[in-house]
Protein backbone atom coordinates (compact mmCIF):
# COMPACT_ATOMS: atom_id res chain seq x y z
CA UNK A 1 0.00 0.00 0.00
CA UNK A 2 1.49 3.10 -0.98
CA UNK A 3 1.49 5.48 2.14
CA UNK A 4 2.95 9.73 2.10
CA UNK A 5 3.16 11.14 5.17
CA UNK A 6 3.40 14.78 5.42
CA UNK A 7 5.34 16.76 8.10
CA UNK A 8 6.65 19.86 9.19
CA UNK A 9 3.88 22.51 8.94
CA UNK A 10 3.21 24.83 11.51
CA UNK A 11 2.75 29.12 11.68
CA UNK A 12 5.43 31.20 10.63
CA UNK A 13 5.47 35.24 10.49
CA UNK A 14 5.96 36.75 6.78
CA UNK A 15 9.40 36.50 5.52
CA UNK A 16 10.00 33.13 7.47
CA UNK A 17 11.07 29.62 6.43
CA UNK A 18 9.99 26.02 7.18
CA UNK A 19 10.82 22.75 5.59
CA UNK A 20 8.20 20.50 4.86
CA UNK A 21 9.17 16.74 4.85
CA UNK A 22 7.15 13.85 2.53
CA UNK A 23 7.88 10.10 4.49
CA UNK A 24 6.99 7.57 1.91
CA UNK A 25 6.39 3.66 1.73
CA UNK A 26 4.82 1.18 -0.74
CA UNK A 27 6.43 1.70 -3.74
CA UNK A 28 9.98 2.57 -5.46
CA UNK A 29 10.14 6.13 -4.44
CA UNK A 30 13.79 6.21 -6.05
CA UNK A 31 12.20 5.00 -9.58
CA UNK A 32 8.84 8.00 -9.12
CA UNK A 33 8.93 11.15 -9.88
CA UNK A 34 7.29 13.22 -6.89
CA UNK A 35 5.65 16.23 -6.55
CA UNK A 36 4.52 19.03 -3.57
CA UNK A 37 0.81 20.69 -4.31
CA UNK A 38 -1.02 23.18 -1.74
CA UNK A 39 -4.44 24.04 -1.53
CA UNK A 40 -5.33 27.38 0.19
CA UNK A 41 -9.07 27.86 1.61
CA UNK A 42 -11.56 28.23 -1.15
CA UNK A 43 -8.95 27.90 -4.13
CA UNK A 44 -8.35 24.69 -6.13
CA UNK A 45 -5.12 22.79 -5.96
CA UNK A 46 -2.33 24.14 -6.97
CA UNK A 47 1.27 22.60 -8.02
CA UNK A 48 4.19 24.07 -6.32
CA UNK A 49 6.91 22.15 -7.03
CA UNK A 50 8.67 18.46 -8.98
CA UNK A 51 11.40 16.86 -8.69
CA UNK A 52 12.84 13.78 -11.31
CA UNK A 53 13.65 10.45 -9.66
CA UNK A 54 17.51 10.82 -9.39
CA UNK A 55 16.91 14.50 -7.88
CA UNK A 56 18.56 16.22 -10.87
CA UNK A 57 15.94 18.18 -12.17
CA UNK A 58 13.34 20.39 -10.25
CA UNK A 59 10.60 22.26 -11.43
CA UNK A 60 8.79 24.95 -10.27
CA UNK A 61 6.19 27.76 -11.13
CA UNK A 62 7.15 31.26 -11.29
CA UNK A 63 5.10 32.17 -8.19
CA UNK A 64 7.70 29.82 -6.08
CA UNK A 65 10.75 29.77 -8.27
CA UNK A 66 13.86 30.83 -6.12
CA UNK A 67 11.75 30.43 -2.67
CA UNK A 68 11.07 26.95 -2.75
CA UNK A 69 13.76 24.19 -2.73
CA UNK A 70 12.42 20.79 -3.53
CA UNK A 71 14.32 17.85 -2.64
CA UNK A 72 14.11 14.18 -2.31
CA UNK A 73 16.40 11.77 0.13
CA UNK A 74 16.39 8.16 -2.00
CA UNK A 75 17.71 6.04 0.39
CA UNK A 76 15.39 7.23 3.15
CA UNK A 77 12.86 7.50 1.07
CA UNK A 78 12.15 10.72 1.84
CA UNK A 79 10.26 14.00 -0.01
CA UNK A 80 11.41 17.81 1.61
CA UNK A 81 10.48 21.13 0.23
CA UNK A 82 12.32 23.91 1.57
CA UNK A 83 10.01 27.19 2.11
CA UNK A 84 11.84 30.26 2.28
CA UNK A 85 10.68 34.40 2.29
CA UNK A 86 6.77 32.55 2.79
CA UNK A 87 4.42 35.50 2.15
CA UNK A 88 0.63 35.58 3.75
CA UNK A 89 -0.44 33.87 0.16
CA UNK A 90 1.39 30.71 0.72
CA UNK A 91 -1.31 29.59 3.04
CA UNK A 92 -2.42 26.30 2.35
CA UNK A 93 -2.46 22.81 2.94
CA UNK A 94 0.41 21.53 1.59
CA UNK A 95 0.34 17.57 -0.03
CA UNK A 96 3.14 15.47 -1.68
CA UNK A 97 1.93 13.93 -4.76
CA UNK A 98 3.13 10.38 -6.27
CA UNK A 99 3.30 12.36 -9.90
CA UNK A 100 4.68 14.54 -12.03
CA UNK A 101 3.98 18.03 -12.75
CA UNK A 102 0.36 18.81 -13.92
CA UNK A 103 -0.68 14.74 -12.98
CA UNK A 104 0.05 16.05 -9.09
CA UNK A 105 -3.36 17.82 -9.33
CA UNK A 106 -5.52 14.76 -10.97
CA UNK A 107 -8.30 13.40 -8.34
CA UNK A 108 -6.87 10.10 -8.89
CA UNK A 109 -3.12 10.99 -7.82
CA UNK A 110 -1.52 9.68 -4.77
CA UNK A 111 -1.39 12.19 -2.22
CA UNK A 112 -1.19 12.38 1.08
CA UNK A 113 -2.94 13.73 4.31
CA UNK A 114 -1.12 17.11 3.98
CA UNK A 115 0.48 19.56 6.42
CA UNK A 116 -0.93 23.06 7.00
CA UNK A 117 1.22 26.11 6.38
CA UNK A 118 -0.05 29.26 7.95
CA UNK A 119 2.04 32.40 6.92
CA UNK A 120 0.80 35.32 9.69
CA UNK A 121 2.13 38.11 11.76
Amino acid sequence: EVQLVESGGGLVQPGGSLRLSCATSGFLFAKSAMSWVRQAPGKELEWVSTISTGGTMTYNPDVVKRRFTISRDNIKNILYLQLDSLQPEDTAMYYCAKASGSAALRPESVRGQGTQVTVSS
